[in-house]
């Protein structure tokens, strides 16, 4: 387990994103990155975390409409959002440089979601990593 402060694990987060490849950092549009402490009850119920499906930890959430699903007339709508939960991280990494990784391995998973892909889909990918 590491703690960080509120900033610089919002640095973390923000050097994660600056790392997005440029192709896909540029397809990235009406999305806000934000850090949070932790999940709201809301949130992990969204997830579907609070109902039977294990005791897993949720490090980040995309909520939006997937890049894919857009239509022509999306338009006008608040930005989707992508949030990196700070406490849980803290609780899986064990130094300041796994934190690092599973900040960007975040960061990465809920950009796949705003891209279109689904769990099965992004665990595919990364095995090919």
């Amino acid at each position: 387990m590491t703690h960080v402060t509120d900033e610089q694990f919002q640095e973390l987060v923000e050097r994660a994103v600056a790392a997005i490849p440029k192709r896909f950092a540029q397809a990235l549009a009406n999305v806000a990155f934000l850090v949070d402490e932790e999940p709201s009850h809301e949130q992990l119920a969204a997830s579907g975390l609070l109902h039977g499906r294990g005791h897993t930890l949720l490090l980040g959430l995309y909520e939006g409409i997937p890049l894919p699903k857009r239509s022509n007339g999306y338009s006008g709508v608040v930005p989707d959002v992508i949030t990196v939960f700070r406490r849980p991280h803290e609780l899986i990494a064990r130094d300041d440089a796994g934190l690092e990784r599973l900040v960007h391995e975040t960061v990465w998973h809920e950009v796949a979601h705003y891209f279109g892909l689904d769990h099965g889909a992004i665990r595919e990918l990364e095995r090919g990593r």
